[in-house]
């Protein structure tokens, strides 16, 4: 099925997703994807399915989903390789939108610097693009690229699609341990998101089994730590850290509340205090789940923060 949902997001409400490349088929072979390394990585695009297929595909979806009074906001290209490999990508884009729903598209960034993929992505309602790292040797280690790529011209690609974008361009950062979680890194990786002023960028971390077995999420203090590094630039960023809770939903229940609250940012102390007040609850309710383990205190330039505890395999 090329065309699935629709799913749940937390970025876009109610997706429909559009499998637009075969299997594994990809640019990367990333240490920390969840459906295994890279079977066939190749960097030259080509004709996979029919576009008119597709259309077709979702057009019946969309009905399906209107027969039983789901709502659809966005029609998402979230496939099993790397989307812009799609030779027919463009007119795909073209012929979703006739549907009258917003066009999304999740890319690992690695063929920006093709002019028409640019022009391809620039029609679209919202994009993600990926910035893993920001020097070379990092970006090899944890994203693997096909030989035949350059991590400059990427760079320069992804400035290029930024100057034309004009719907929502988000940015994700993939964080792991050991690897891309040095302060230094980080810093550098923040000077090129910050220049790039994204409406929002996300860090995130492995939560399903990744690639290579060996592959962690970073301390929560790491994580705290490229937040306010991501924030010191006047980013926008969030958590992308797998808790699947209320997401952001006002649910009057004060635990769920705080628990989906802190998956996306920390809590500076201050805010908590606010938080406890109108919820009419005190400090026995955080130390509660500080002792439970489902949240965490840390400590960041002389103030404390709150975010919730990230769960180990």
């Amino acid at each position: 099925m090329r065309v699935f949902g629709p799913v749940p997001s937390r970025r876009l409400g109610r997706s429909l997703g559009v499998n637009n490349i075969p299997p594994k088929i990809c640019t990367y072979s990333c240490i920390y994807c969840q459906l295994g390394n890279t079977i066939d990585m190749r960097y030259q695009r080509e004709s996979f399915f029919s576009p008119e297929e597709l259309y077709n595909e979702a057009l019946q979806k969309i009905q399906s989903a209107k027969e039983k009074g789901e709502h659809i906001d966005y029609i998402t290209f979230v496939p099993d390789g790397e989307p812009t490999l799609d030779l027919n990508l463009k007119e795909e884009i073209e012929l979703l939108k006739k549907l009258g729903i917003k066009v999304g598209l999740i890319t690992n960034s690695s063929l920006l610097f093709d002019k028409d993929v640019q022009d391809a992505l620039s029609l679209l309602d919202w994009v993600s693009i990926k910035i893993d790292a920001a020097s070379e040797e990092v970006w090899k280690r944890i994203d693997r690229p096909h030989k035949k790529l350059v991590l400059s011209e990427i760079l320069k690609g992804i400035e290029a699609l930024r100057e034309r974008f004009r719907g929502t361009f988000t940015i994700e950062t993939m964080m792991v341990e050991g690897v891309n979680d040095d302060p230094y890194e980080l810093e550098k990786v923040g000077d090129i998101i910050g220049g790039l002023n994204p409406d929002k960028a996300y860090i995130s971390i492995p939560t399903r089994p990744p690639a290579e077995s060996w592959v962690h999420p970073p301390s929560e203090d790491k994580i705290n730590r490229a937040y306010q590094i991501f924030t010191s630039r006047h980013i926008q960023t969030e958590y992308l850290i797998g808790y699947e809770g209320s997401e952001f939903a006002y649910t009057n229940d004060a635990k769920e509340d705080i628990l989906s609250i802190t998956s996306v940012h920390p809590m500076r102390e201050e805010g908590v205090e606010e938080f406890l007040r109108k919820s009419g609850k005190d400090w026995n309710f955080i130390r509660e789940l500080l002792k439970e383990g489902l949240l965490i205190e840390l400590e960041f330039e002389g103030k404390k923060f709150y975010m919730r505890k990230i769960s180990r395999r």
